[in-house]
């Protein structure tokens, strides 16, 4: 079955996180699955498990409280976010079925890329040589997922020492370019994405930014015009 791939340059977590919820709430047994791929500003996120004492400084990071599973982790610049809406009942997947489907696809796309990885039972995401270059976090809910996965590009991973990672004391982190590859963003996203529909039994078609990161756009570029407050009318006295 088709899934619409949408990619984002960068966006902001909050409205993205909404727009998440906002499909997921009101999709049908009918809708095509979507994946997106993307990148956020720098932003700490804290699972519905999540436990405050793993943030050990945030700093000037923000701090948002999410819905996912799992712990503390970190999003940034050099880190590509996979965002997963999918109906698991349609793809025949349960949660432990479709986390492994996941893992698997990383596995595969880094395989691809002459990288050894592994996954563990006891903490969800992909490692190589113990440091962890993937990670994990979901939510179900109507029979349907979002969330999904973050893979190290080539982030700066000082940030990542602010916190225990998914709430792993010491756990080390890597990047695709610790590990020798300097895939260009564009390509290296394409090729995951090709190999985690394949892992999910999915076809996959690219489709434009949706309406809501559209809107967000026109936002930003209004208020940063320096001319559209000339060109607004004067109030009346």
């Amino acid at each position: 079955m088709d899934a619409l791939i949408r990619y984002f340059p960068r966006v902001d977590y909050p409205p993205c996180w909404q727009a998440m919820r906002d499909l997921t709430d009101h999709r049908d047994a009918q809708q095509n699955d979507e994946l997106w791929v993307l990148e956020h500003p720098p932003v700490f996120t804290l699972g519905q498990a999540g436990k405050p004492e793993h943030v050990l400084n945030a700093g000037e990071i923000p701090v948002v409280n999410t819905d996912r599973g799992g712990q503390v982790t970190y999003h940034g610049p050099g880190q590509t976010v996979i965002y997963l809406m999918l109906d698991i009942k349609r793809l025949g997947l349960g949660s432990r079925g479709l986390v492994t489907a996941i893992e698997e696809g990383i596995i595969d796309f880094l395989a691809s890329l002459g990288i050894e990885a592994v996954n563990r039972d006891d903490a969800p995401g992909v490692y190589v040589n113990g440091a962890k270059i993937a990670s994990l976090g979901l939510r179900i809910r109507r029979g349907a997922t979002y969330h999904g996965l973050a893979i190290n590009r080539d982030m700066d991973l000082a940030p990542w020492q602010r916190i225990n990672p998914c709430g792993h004391v010491g756990q080390p982190m890597t990047t695709l370019q610790a590990q020798g590859v300097n895939l260009g963003r564009h390509t290296m996203e394409q090729q995951l994405v090709t190999l985690l529909a394949k892992r999910l039994g999915l076809t996959p078609r690219t489709a434009p930014p949706p309406d809501w990161y559209n809107a967000l756009q026109e936002n930003a570029i209004t208020d940063s015009d320096p001319d559209s407050a000339l060109a607004a009318p004067s109030p009346r006295r």
